[in-house]
């Protein structure tokens, strides 16, 4: 069964899904600046747009592209912004 996301107000919205391979979610970011916290490890993947990611225990936001992935570890928090709309694929392990 899908998992329908919606978070601050409406401007990060995903839809989740858990299958044989595991737990998967796809979404849209609007323009803008979210703090998030993981409960697993995350791959980020960069489906379209720009993003601009401040990882956990660092002091400098990395920007990524259309195809590029992060990671963030379990139990942490990550901030990411956005000055126009993004689409992601999250992998969560």
């Amino acid at each position: 069964m899908l998992q329908v996301n919606e978070y601050f107000e409406g401007n990060v919205k995903s839809i989740g899904l858990r299958n044989q391979d595991g737990k998967a979610t796809v979404g849209v970011i609007a323009p803008g600046e979210y703090e998030f916290g993981t409960s697993t490890k995350e791959y980020m993947h960069i489906v379209s747009g720009t993003i601009e990611a401040l990882l956990p225990e660092q002091t400098e936001w990395k920007k990524f592209i259309k195809g590029d992935m992060f990671i963030v570890p379990c139990c942490d928090k990550f901030k990411v912004r956005a000055t126009s709309d993004v689409a992601y694929l999250c992998i969560y392990e």
